[in-house]
C-alpha cells in the first residue's frame, strides 16, 4: 500500500532526538519521503514516472511517529507459560518447570504460540523480534502469515538439534524475504557442549554471521564456566573465535572487565533483559560500564514465561531506573539513550540496517504515538516521556514493512484475538492434563 502521514511530529532517531513537523510517505514497503512538506516535488523530479496514488492519506493529528522497537531477545512461544511457573530461581524454573512443558509442545503449538505472542509484541509497538526457540520454520511461517518482522537465532544445546540443522536453518530462514532472518547461536555454555560450540564457531566463520547466545545471565553459570574450562563464558567463545564476525550475548549480567573489553574490541552487542532479570534475581547489569566502553546496547523482554509481559516500555523504564539504583547515581543512563538502545540499538544487534530509523530508503517499520493521553502531557520532553511514562496503552498504530498491522486496539493479522487466545489456552490446559 502507499500510505501519507500528514500533520505528524515525528521522531526519526537519527543524529540528535530532534522532533521534526510534517509528513512521511510510505510507498510499498519502503519510506519514500520525511519532511515538513515543502519540498515533496523533489520525489516526482527524482522519479517523474512514480507518480504515488494513495490507497490512504492519514491525518496524525500531532501525534507522534517513530521507528518501531526492537525486542532483541525473546522467546515468542512463550506465552503458554505466562504466570505458570513463577517466583522460582532460575535453574529451578528451567529444569522443573520450563522444559519439561517444552517438551510437549507439538510444531503446530509453536506455531500458534507465535502468533499470539506476535499480538503483544504490536500492541506495544514492537515491530521486529530476535526469537531463539525450537521449530524455526513454523515461526517463520507465523511471522510471515502475520506480516511480522522475525529475526531467528540458533537454539542448538546437548538437548536438540545438530550442527548440520543450523546449517539447513541458515540457508532456509534468510530464503523467505524481508520478514524472515537468522543468525547463529546456541542456547548456552552451561547447555552446550564444546563440541557443538565449535561448530557453531566453524559456521560462523564459513558464512561470515554473527553468533548470539544467553550468557552471564547468572554468577553461578559463570562460575560452572570456570569450572569446567578455566575461563568466563565470554573469554571461552571468544578463545573459539565464535566473535570473528561479530554476534554478542543475552543477559550479561555477571560480565568482567576483561569480558566487557572483548565486547568492546569485538564490536559485540549486549542485549539487556532487565525484568526478567530482576524477576529471576539473577541481578542487573553493569548498563553504565558498557556504555562507557562504546558498547552496542540492545533491549529484549526475554520470554513471557520469565518476565512475564512482552511490554518494551516496562524494559526502557527498568534499565535506566535499575541502572541509577545499581549505581546509586540518579544522573546515570539517561532517558535518551534507552530510546536509542531500544530502537537503534536493537537494530544493530540483530542486523536490521534497513530497520533503524526513520527515512527515505528505509523499510516502513513505524510506530505512532498517542500524544493526547494524560500520562504523555505536559510535553515538557516527548522523548523521555516516553520512557519514564509512557505504556503500551499509548501505541495508538504498528506499521511493519509498510503494512498497518495494529490500529486503536484492532489488529489486521489474519486471524481474531479471541481466536488465539482460546487456542492458547487450550494448549496449556491440554499440557496440564496430559501430565496428570
Amino acid at each position: 500500500m502507499n500510505i501519507r502521514f500528514y500533520n505528524a511530529r515525528i521522531l526519526t532517531m537519527e543524529g540528535d532526538l530532534e522532533i521534526m513537523e510534517g509528513e512521511l510517505w510510505v510507498k510499498g514497503n519502503r519510506i519514500v519521503y520525511v519532511g515538513d512538506g515543502s519540498d515533496t516535488d523533489k520525489i516526482y523530479r527524482d522519479d517523474p514516472e512514480g507518480m504515488i496514488i494513495w490507497d490512504r492519506e492519514i491525518d496524525v493529528k500531532r501525534n507522534l511517529l517513530m521507528p518501531g522497537f526492537k525486542d532483541a531477545h525473546t522467546h515468542t512461544a512463550m506465552t503458554f507459560l505466562r504466570s505458570y511457573a513463577d517466583d522460582l530461581p532460575l535453574d529451578e524454573w528451567l529444569n522443573t518447570q520450563v522444559f519439561p512443558k517444552e517438551a510437549l509442545l507439538t510444531p503446530e503449538d509453536i506455531y500458534t504460540l507465535t502468533k499470539h505472542g506476535i499480538m503483544e509484541y504490536l500492541s506495544s509497538g514492537i515491530t521486529a523480534g530476535f526469537d531463539m526457540y525450537m521449530q524455526t520454520s513454523m515461526i517463520a511461517k507465523a511471522a510471515i502469515e502475520t506480516g511480522f518482522r522475525m529475526v531467528q537465532v540458533g537454539s542448538i544445546n546437548n538437548f536438540g538439534g545438530t550442527v548440520e540443522d543450523c546449517e539447513e536453518e541458515y540457508k532456509y530462514l534468510n530464503s523467505l524475504g524481508e520478514l524472515s532472518s537468522y543468525v547463529f547461536g546456541f542456547h548456552a555454555e552451561y547447555t552446550t557442549s564444546r563440541e557443538i560450540m565449535e561448530g557453531i564457531a566453524d559456521l560462523s566463520k564459513k558464512y561470515k554471521v554473527p553468533v548470539f547466545t544467553h550468557s552471564s545471565e547468572t554468577s553461578k553459570e559463570v562460575e560452572g564456566c570456570k569450572k569446567r574450562y578455566g575461563m568466563t563464558p565470554t573469554k571461552l567463545f571468544d578463545s573459539m573465535g565464535m566473535y570473528d564476525n561479530g554476534g554478542g550475548g543475552y543477559h550479561c549480567v555477571w560480565m568482567s572487565d576483561e569480558d566487557l573489553e572483548i565486547f568492546r574490541d569485538k564490536k559485540l552487542s549486549v542485549v539487556t533483559n532487565p525484568a526478567s532479570n530482576a524477576k529471576l534475581a539473577s541481578g542487573i547489569a553493569p548498563i553504565t560500564k558498557m556504555m562507557d566502553m562504546g558498547i552496542n546496547i540492545a533491549i529484549g523482554t526475554d520470554g513471557a514465561a520469565s518476565n512475564n509481559a512482552l511490554d518494551m516500555f516496562r524494559e526502557m523504564y527498568l534499565v535506566t531506573a535499575l541502572a541509577k539504583l545499581r549505581e546509586m547515581d540518579a544522573a546515570v543512563v539517561d532517558g535518551a539513550e534507552v530510546l536509542k538502545m531500544a530502537t537503534v540499538g536493537g537494530a544493530k544487534a540483530m542486523c536490521l540496517d534497513d530497520c533503524d530509523v526513520l527515512a527515505p530508503g528505509k523499510y516502513a517499520d513505524i510506530v505512532m504515538i498517542d500524544m493526547t493521553q494524560p500520562n504523555m502531557q505536559p510535553e515538557n520532553n516527548i522523548v523521555k516521556n516516553i520512557v519514564y511514562a509512557g505504556s503500551k496503552s499509548n501505541v495508538k498504530m504498528t506499521m511493519v514493512n509498510g503494512r498497518v498491522l495494529y490500529e486503536d486496539g484492532k489488529y489486521d493479522i489474519g486471524i481474531s484475538p479471541e481466536e488465539l487466545n482460546g487456542q492458547a489456552n487450550a494448549i496449556i490446559q491440554r499440557m496440564i492434563r496430559d501430565s496428570r
